[in-house]
This record gives structure tokens, C-alpha cells and sequence, in this order.
């Protein structure tokens, strides 16, 4: 047996990875401290997205990259922390994401199974673009996703390079962040809980009653709440909120169209859209 179905050898691998893709982007970024920060960030960021790429060839996984997507926000700005302080509204900042980010990455380190998985989306883009799969995956799985959370994550990270201080505006959209975490958090728990009972069709316990997506919508306020915290004691910056649309945007026009096509293909899914909403979890006016 290959290490790659050994679920405990397969998950220190891809941690390996990660610990690597951290000290290359670490050691770009320092390499190009004459650069605008968000420049150097930018660079630094995609660096280390290449090495998770090359990981993803060489163990025909692409899957390598998921963790991606919740680790590199935190470790931006647990960097920026160490190496330019904190004052209240990095502060406020940095305990949203790392909330997320602790709780996106346990989720995903719960249901790793080893590295002869693979996201059902990726296998899906493999069979369907054949030859020009390589490409599809370093740009539409790898760095397509890294820009769009590098760009959720600048508004944050402007925060580590000015002094700004709180406001309630600030605070409100913190509270925002935090709230869409819990909420994904509990959609977690209640999907893990639904698929252990092996009972086949729909959730519809909990935030998922009315919801098909209540995990997508958490993931939609967290960033909108980031930018805004931002945006309420730095107007100036106004275009920072360019990431949390492009989010919306990813989600709107791939990730739930996606989702959506796959739950299709169950039975009763037409009713059950019916009855529910795509992504506010409230119920639906009876006609």
C-alpha cells in the first residue's frame, strides 16, 4: 500500500506541502520588500500556490490544494501580526479570519480521506476538458481561487499597514464575520450528523430546513464583513471590496450552479427546490 491510501501518511504529506508553500511565499515576499506590499503579497501568494500545484501533478491529486482556500488568510495576517503589531482594528480583523480559518480547515481535515480522493468537482473537469485539464487546473483550480481570497484578504491585510483604530461600523461587521463563521460551523456539524445517519435524499434539519446552501452564505457574509470593517474606518479604500464581490461572484456563477446540477440529479430535488431557498435559510411564502 502507497502511502498516498494511507490516510495519516497522506494528511503529514499535504501538511508538508503547506509548510513548504509557507516558506516559499514567506522567503518571496521578503525578497521583494521594495515592492508595494500588496504587490509583493500578490507575488508571494502565487508562489506558493505553484508549489501546491506541483504537488497536485506530481500525486495526481488536485485535491492538494484544498486546504489552501482557509490557510492562507490566516497565515497573511498572523504574519503581518508578528511583524507589524496589533492595535484594535487588526485585532478584531485577525480573530474573524483565524475563526474561520480554524473553522474551514477542520472541517476539511475531518472529512480528508487520503490522497487517492479527489474533489468530485476536479474529477468532473478532468473528464470533461481531457488534454487541456493541466491548464484547467492551474487556473481554474488553483489560481482563480488563490486571487479571489487574496483579494478577500487585502482589506484585512491594509489594516496591518496603517494605524486605524475602531468604529462602530467596524465592530457591527465584525460581528458579521464572526456570525457567518458560527453559521458555517453549524452547517458543518449538521451535514456531518445527516450523512452519518445514511438516510439518502435532502437535509432538512436545522439551518438547512429552508437553505441549500447555508455554508456557501457563510461563506459570502464572512468577506463581505471583513471588507466592510475595513471599509467603515478607511472609506478611501473603497475598491478593497473588490475581493468580497469577486467571492460573490465565484460563488454565484460557479460554485452553486454546480452544486446545484449535482443535487439534480437526485430524486425529488424539483420539489425540494421548492420548498427551499438557494441561500437564505427562511422559509418560503406558500403560494
Amino acid at each position: 500500500m502507497s502511502f498516498k491510501q494511507n490516510r495519516k501518511w497522506s494528511f503529514l504529506a499535504v501538511s508538508a506541502v503547506y509548510v513548504l508553500a509557507t516558506a516559499v511565499g514567506v522567503g518571496v515576499y521578503l525578497l521583494l520588500n521594495s515592492l508595494p506590499w500588496w504587490l509583493s503579497l500578490l507575488i508571494a501568494d502565487v508562489a506558493a500556490t505553484v508549489v501546491t500545484f506541483v504537488f497536485s501533478v506530481v500525486w495526481k491529486n488536485a485535491s492538494v490544494y484544498d486546504p489552501y482556500w482557509s490557510v492562507q488568510p490566516a497565515v497573511i495576517l498572523i504574519a503581518y501580526a508578528i511583524a507589524n503589531g496589533l492595535n484594535a482594528s487588526r485585532a478584531l480583523c485577525l480573530i474573524a479570519v483565524c475563526l474561520w480559518a480554524v473553522r474551514l480547515t477542520a472541517n476539511w481535515a475531518y472529512t480528508f480521506g487520503d490522497l487517492t480522493h479527489q474533489d468530485w468537482r476536479y474529477t468532473m473537469l478532468a473528464e470533461k476538458t481531457g488534454k487541456f485539464y493541466p491548464v484547467i487546473n492551474f487556473v481554474g483550480i488553483h489560481l482563480v481561487p488563490t486571487l479571489v481570497v487574496y483579494g478577500c484578504t487585502l482589506p484585512a491585510a491594509y489594516l496591518f499597514q496603517v494605524e486605524l483604530g475602531v468604529n462602530l461600523g467596524s465592530i457591527l461587521f465584525f460581528l458579521v464575520s464572526v456570525g457567518a463563521a458560527c453559521l458555517q460551523c453549524v452547517a458543518d456539524v449538521q451535514m456531518h450528523r445527516f450523512r452519518k445517519r445514511k438516510t439518502g435524499g435532502f437535509i432538512r434539519d436545522g439551518v438547512w430546513k429552508y437553505s441549500r446552501h447555508p455554508n456557501y452564505l457563510g461563506e459570502i457574509l464572512m468577506w463581505w464583513g471583513i471588507g466592510f470593517a475595513t471599509f467603515s474606518v478607511a472609506t478611501n479604500v473603497w475598491y478593497l471590496l473588490a475581493g468580497a464581490l469577486a467571492n460573490t461572484l465565484l460563488f454565484t456563477f460557479v460554485s452553486l450552479p454546480m452544486a446545484e446540477k449535482r443535487q439534480a440529479k437526485k430524486e425529488g430535488f424539483a420539489e425540494y427546490k421548492k420548498q427551499t431557498r438557494m441561500l437564505l435559510p427562511i422559509p418560503k411564502k406558500s403560494r
